[in-house]
């Protein structure tokens, strides 16, 4: 139990972030969390150099105008050649196994790594 409290990070925006870091800790994956990313803003987490990774909880997300506001986020951070993987609570919480497989495909394909230049 003690390593769960040492794992556990004040600067988490949510939950949700916390259950991602630890499920994907548990895999072997590190993350970064609440990065700054120049021309998009703070990030949920961030594996490697470029592969973003966003938790979507339910209440900020759902309506329309956050919607458009995540999208443009993803727009400019593709622009940039960062990766965006966007996840809802539901996925995130009831099928993991969806989640798991994006991010293992993502950093497998090294979308997380810097490009060649």
């Amino acid at each position: 139990m003690r390593w769960l409290v040492a794992f556990a990070r004040a600067d988490a925006d949510s939950g949700l972030e916390s259950l991602i870091r630890l499920r994907l800790h548990r895999i072997g994956i590190s993350v970064r969390t609440q990065v700054h990313v120049s021309g998009v803003g703070e990030v949920d987490l961030v594996i490697g150099d470029f592969l973003i990774v966003e938790a979507d909880g339910r209440e900020n997300h759902a309506r329309e105008k956050e919607r458009s506001k995540d999208l443009r986020r993803d727009a400019a951070a593709a622009a940039a050649g960062y990766t965006t993987l966007r996840f809802t609570y539901e996925l995130i919480v009831d099928e993991w196994h969806l989640v798991e497989a994006a991010i293992r495909g993502a950093v497998a394909r090294g979308a997380h790594l810097a490009p060649a230049v």
